[in-house]
């Protein structure tokens, strides 16, 4: 059977947003620029309080990171709370822990407040140790975050095999706050939801100018202008265009996935049974996780887009069979890439380059629940003036040195070392 150089994601959400491409001039309280998990959440949460809001997206809604998402609804960043506390300061990193710690809560209040059919699920999340190193990390982690409350768990032995469906993990931290969602079909309801609060969305309106006029941004397109008191940019990795030094702030790199047919079987019905998503502590990652069809999803690092069919599966038929043996042999149907903004330190960055303007880059990757968090506090920001409503002080826009060379041994990288578990010289 052929890979489909497809996003499963679009392919279970056949019914998307559309939208016209702006004409005109408009005028507005707040522009919104990209159609994202940020981007609408800001725009939704500044209608909610009667603003009036215009969102500009270069593509269609969830064209970039937000579509191509792992679909993971995680709790915190990637980085230990006592960590991010040590290298902030408590004060600040106590607020990026609670607040970032709290944000699967947001997520998933959103997705009852608006309806959103989403195939969301509350079960939590599994980090899976792979060696002794990685469960000493888990350790570390259940405990830095059960002294701040968080419902966590360290599973071993015999609940670890059943909760994971696999006999090669040492232990799995399971994370009740977290989930899983299809995250097309999550920002397709955000937009959906904006949309219906009488908030304005453009599609195939890319941004080509911001000039300040006054005390207003004229943000110019190839079919309009949209005058705006205030503008949100909210394209991150995905951001195009020289108008904006946004894309200087951080590196890129990617990250693919492989998707089988639906599976069926009491073996299939092994995996992962809780319906938590999961990922592995190897330095370069493995994402695992079913669908609501049954389909089972694996994810890296690393671009999958220009690989040839037979790399991709036979990566794919290696971390299956390392798991997950007794399950035989799969057919892999689906394979797409997405753009992660890497930054060096795997913090996020939030930016104020002018009065009334603001913008982020750096999610290094939890796009789904730190996009939401930071769309509603940019929108409490633009609304009150106080800072502290962000996770994260406001900070200069600095460019990133040699992000191209980082970008291509990230890249470099990660291939070999998926060439590596292919010929099972690693796993």
């Amino acid at each position: 059977m052929s890979l489909r150089q497809e996003c499963l994601w679009e392919y279970l959400t056949p019914e998307r947003p559309e939208a016209p491409m702006l004409r005109g001039d408009r005028k507005v309280d707040v522009c919104v620029v990209g159609a994202g998990f940020t981007g609408l959440s800001a725009a939704l949460h500044l209608l909610e309080r009667d603003q009036k809001v215009c969102v500009l997206e270069a593509h269609t809604t969830g064209y970039g990171g937000s579509g191509r998402n792992v679909g993971l609804v995680n709790a915190g960043l990637w980085i230990p709370p006592d960590e991010i506390e040590a290298g902030m300061g408590v004060e600040i990193g106590q607020r990026v822990n609670r607040m970032l710690g709290n944000a699967p809560s947001l997520v998933f209040s959103l997705i009852d407040k608006y309806a959103i059919d989403c195939q969301a699920r509350r079960e939590g999340t599994l980090h899976m140790a792979h060696n002794a190193r990685g469960l000493a990390d888990l350790r570390s982690r259940c405990e830095q975050w059960g002294r701040r409350g968080a419902p966590v768990e360290l599973l071993t032995g015999a609940e670890c095999e059943q909760a994971c469906g696999t006999d090669k993990i040492a232990g799995a931290l399971l994370d009740r706050r977290a989930g899983t969602l299809n995250p097309m079909a999550y920002v397709s309801g955000l937009a959906r939801a904006v949309v219906g609060l009488g908030g304005e969305l453009y599609h195939h309106s890319p941004v080509v100018g911001l000039v300040r006029v006054g005390n207003a941004w004229n943000v110019i397109t190839q079919g309009g202008v949209v005058t705006a008191g205030q503008v949100v940019i909210a394209s991150s990795a995905y951001t195009e265009g020289e108008w904006t030094q946004l894309r200087r702030t951080f590196f890129p790199g990617y990250y693919y996935q492989v998707a089988s047919r639906p599976l069926e079987g009491a073996e299939a019905a092994r995996i992962l049974p809780g319906g938590q998503g999961s990922w592995d502590t190897r330095q370069v990652l493995s994402s695992i996780r079913r669908d609501a069809d049954g389909r089972l999803l694996l994810g890296s690092l690393g671009k999958g887009t220009g690989k040839p069919a037979w790399f991709l599966k036979s990566w794919a038929d290696r971390i299956q069979q390392h798991y997950f043996p007794k399950l035989g042999k799969v057919d892999w149907e689906f394979t797409w890439t997405g753009c992660i903004d890497f930054t060096p330190d795997h913090l996020m960055r939030l930016f104020e380059p002018a009065p009334g303007l603001v913008a982020m880059s750096g999610y290094n990757g939890r796009g789904v629940t730190t996009g939401t968090v930071v769309g509603k506090a940019f929108a409490d920001f633009l609304l009150g003036g106080d800072a502290s409503v962000l996770p994260m002080p406001l900070r200069p826009m600095e460019e990133i040195s040699a992000a191209g060379l980082r970008s291509c041994l990230y890249e470099t990288g990660f291939s070999l070392y998926h060439a590596g578990q292919c010929l099972r010289v690693v796993i």
